[in-house]
């Protein structure tokens, strides 16, 4: 229901109450905005560099690509609506889904490997809290028709590259890494039955987001206690493959599937390793991802204090185009959303000083003393016109005011260049070019500027 705006009367004026965001969501103003911009261009360096094309879908998605891969138990996390058609549509809360729908849709026709990139505006309808919001950024970075490890490690490079790019060093950041058919080996050797694997999957993901007490009882609610929780705690709280293979050796859990697993991932991390990411990457046991289609090696980054959220998460999922009916298609990839990555360099004290200047301020000396010259007046509206053609930021006071002013203003909007226009333009087509930075100003021929004006602004004192 929109909230209804109240208007009061105070005085002989009303006041309209001010209508506030939504909760969960953000207003950016441009200095906010361009930390934003930032982000999202050091997303798309890293992801170039690695090989990955942009690409985007629709804002919009029938609900049904989201209950065919999740159930219906996704639904009331969506922003859904039905339209005037009686269709049931949602607004997108991740991105996989319609990678998934769009490359099935040309699979035949797609070159591979498919390497793409996307950093949509997603939705989800949960309760705000620190690191989740209703509304947010994401980078999506997906590999598709590749089957071996190497893919995986590529993917978890461009996600370290990112976090090299954006000043975290190894001691900030960790990316933890494990494989679902390694836990799914471990809990078939307990006694897990396989058709309750997936449930096993969807509890553990609660561990570290909610107390260990409240794991046990939901554990010991859907599994009925077999196997008993502590034990499986005791496994999966092994800090090295080393050290989980040595235990499930000792308690004879060591099938072919489990030590298969094991030696998988052992691989894994030798490739990243090779990548020379190994300081950035450690084995976690505990990551297990909560959806339901990832089928491989899963992993997710956190900070190093442990205060935060995941800053990003993905794995493999081979399965998830032929649910989405298309052809069958080993694919990974990793999502990383905006709001824990900036609070985790703010908190870090390394969120950078955004510099929007770079440009120029065409000034007017003769405003503020009453020329009576039209303004802003021909000389001033030229120049500007120039060095905007020429990619050049500029800009010029709407109304007259004093060239201190004018100047002042160029300063606080951080330009590199002040252009002054003063009646030796008229007289003998100069202008004044000042270094706003030094303060060192010098004479310039007007045609000069105005014809090649990146050369003049260029050219030595």
């Amino acid at each position: 229901m929109a909230r209804e705006v109240e208007v009061r009367q105070v005085g002989w004026s009303s006041v309209a109450e001010l209508i506030p965001a939504v909760k969960g969501t953000r207003d950016f103003y441009p200095d906010d905005y361009a930390r934003i911009t930032w982000l999202q261009d050091a997303w798309r360096r890293v992801s170039l560099r690695h090989g990955f094309r942009e690409f985007e879908g629709p804002t919009l998605e029938y609900v049904e690509l989201y209950t065919r891969k999740s159930g219906d138990e996704i639904v009331e996390q969506l922003f859904s609506l039905t339209d005037r058609g009686g269709r049931n549509l949602a607004m997108r809360p991740e991105m996989t889904p319609t990678l998934a729908r769009m490359v099935a849709a040309r699979a035949g026709s797609l070159p591979k490997p498919i390497k793409w990139f996307c950093m949509p505006r997603l939705f989800r309808g949960e309760r705000p809290q620190r690191g989740r919001l209703r509304e947010f950024f994401q980078w999506n970075v997906d590999l598709l028709g590749v089957p071996g490890i190497v893919a995986d490690a590529e993917c978890i490079l461009a996600a370290v590259d990112l976090f090299r790019e954006v000043g975290l060093a190894p001691a900030d950041v960790a990316m933890h890494i494990n494989d679902r058919r390694l836990v799914a080996a471990l809990l078939a050797a307990l006694g897990v039955a396989e058709d309750r694997i997936a449930a096993a999957y969807a509890i553990l993901d609660r561990v570290g987001k909610l107390p260990i007490d409240e794991v046990e009882r939901r554990w010991d609610e859907a599994m009925g206690g077999q196997p008993a929780f502590k034990r499986l705690w005791s496994i999966l709280s092994t800090q090295s493959l080393a050290d989980l293979r040595t235990r499930v050796e000792r308690d004879g859990l060591a099938t072919d599937a489990l030590l298969g697993a094991v030696s998988e991932l052992a691989r894994l991390f030798e490739i990243l390793s090779e990548f020379d990411i190994g300081d950035y990457c450690l084995f976690d046991v505990r990551i297990v991802r909560g959806l339901a289609y990832y089928t491989g090696p899963v992993f997710e980054a956190y900070d190093r204090g442990g205060k935060l959220r995941a800053i990003c998460g993905g794995g493999r999922y081979d399965q998830l185009l032929e649910l989405m009916g298309g052809r069958p298609l080993p694919a990974v990839g990793f999502g990383m959303g905006d709001v824990v990555l900036l609070e985790l360099l703010s908190d870090l004290k390394r969120t950078p000083a955004i510099e929007t200047g770079g440009g120029v301020v065409v000034a007017d000396a003769r405003a503020g003393r009453g020329s009576g010259a039209p303004h802003p007046s021909t000389q001033v509206l030229r120049i500007t016109a120039a060095l905007r053609r020429a990619g050049l930021p500029a800009e010029f006071a709407y109304e007259p005011a004093a060239i201190g002013k004018q100047l002042a203003r160029g300063a606080e909007r951080q330009a590199r260049w002040a252009v002054i226009v003063g009646d030796e333009t008229v007289a003998r087509g100069v202008v004044q070019l000042k270094d706003l930075g030094t303060g060192r100003q010098r004479e310039v021929q007007l045609d000069a500027l105005l014809y090649e004006p990146a050369n003049v602004l260029k050219a030595p004192p």
